[in-house]
């Protein structure tokens, strides 16, 4: 048995599952009581190269490692995945655990939306690249609104195929992922509290780092980094930050070396070359490229003037 399985198409997400052909095959819905087994992929790493959209029950929710707080909503949880992302399925659900009847999953390959402007558009739905813990948590209206455009879009594949096909299905998708959109901004706003704190602890990290010296260490702070430091996805911390100050995880990270920046060449005699090691940079040319592009005036421009 392989250790590692990938998936290209639709149609070999039916036949791990048991279950007929695809009535399209860019698209489908596969709802969890139609699935005959998945014991052939059992403890086997599966790399998806289709958009997944797993949506989990709240009676089947507990079992599953996602986060949960007195902020969310309990009805169910939406699950999203981008094309190269890793799954895996540790025990066939049919023997080892009860099946989730409510449970569905909608896949889509990024074939269907090439050539209309979801694709332009696809980057800004960043929950697919939110890691599990961060998933999306709905109420039961929330679940309804959702699932009959999931209703619909079913509908319209399972029609014969015309050349009004391929739009409707696509629109259907991406009024699929605004709703879901829409959701996520009431989950962040519903978690004001907590997300506070995680911005408490994102600013004590970035004054510990630099002045504590590791930037000298370890080089400036990445958005990747900072989100591990937090236990959040990079997507994930960059989409809070956004919600609560306006400004994304690489902004605030600019706008910290710029203020301490700014301290130094004029509370200080240091070189700008010193300056730009101290902060992390490996050459003083990208840090003066990075002060005047937010300044305006180059780092010796703006100690002179000042």
């Amino acid at each position: 048995m392989p250790t590692t399985v990938e998936i290209h198409k639709v149609s070999q997400l039916h036949e791990l599952g048991g279950i007929a052909s695809p009535k399209h095959q860019l698209v489908s819905v596969i709802h969890n009581l139609d699935i005959k087994t998945i014991t052939g992929v059992q403890g086997v790493k599966i790399i998806n190269h289709l958009y997944t959209i797993i949506f989990k029950s709240s009676n089947i929710c507990s079992t599953f490692s996602y986060g949960r707080n007195a902020y969310d909503h309990e009805e169910g949880t939406l699950v999203f995945t981008a094309p190269g992302q890793v799954m895996k399925f540790d025990n066939d659900a049919g023997a080892d655990g009860p099946i989730d009847a409510a449970g569905w999953s909608l896949v889509f390959h990024p074939d269907i939306f090439r050539k209309s402007d979801l694709s332009d558009k696809i980057s800004r739905y960043s929950f697919f690249h939110y890691d599990s813990n961060e998933a999306l948590h709905v109420s039961n209206e929330e679940r309804l609104a959702i699932e009959d455009l999931l209703n619909k879009i079913v509908r319209e594949y399972r029609q014969p195929l015309d050349r009004h096909s391929q739009h409707l299905i696509v629109s259907k998708i991406e009024m699929f992922l605004d709703y879901c959109l829409r959701f996520y901004d009431r989950q962040f706003f519903s978690r004001a509290y907590l997300n506070s704190d995680i911005i408490s602890k994102f600013e004590r990290f970035l004054i510990h780092y630099y002045e504590s010296g590791q930037a000298v260490q370890k080089g400036k702070l990445s958005v990747e980094y900072c989100a591990k430091q937090l236990n959040l996805s990079p997507n994930y911390l960059s989409d809070l930050l956004k919600k609560e100050t306006g400004k994304t995880t690489l902004e605030h990270l600019h706008l910290f070396l710029i203020e301490r920046a700014k301290n130094r060449l004029l509370n200080s005699t240091d070189t700008i070359s010193g300056i730009a090691y101290s902060l992390g940079f490996e050459f003083p040319q990208q840090f003066s490229n990075l002060f005047k592009a937010k300044t305006g005036m180059s780092p010796k421009e703006y100690r002179y003037l000042n």
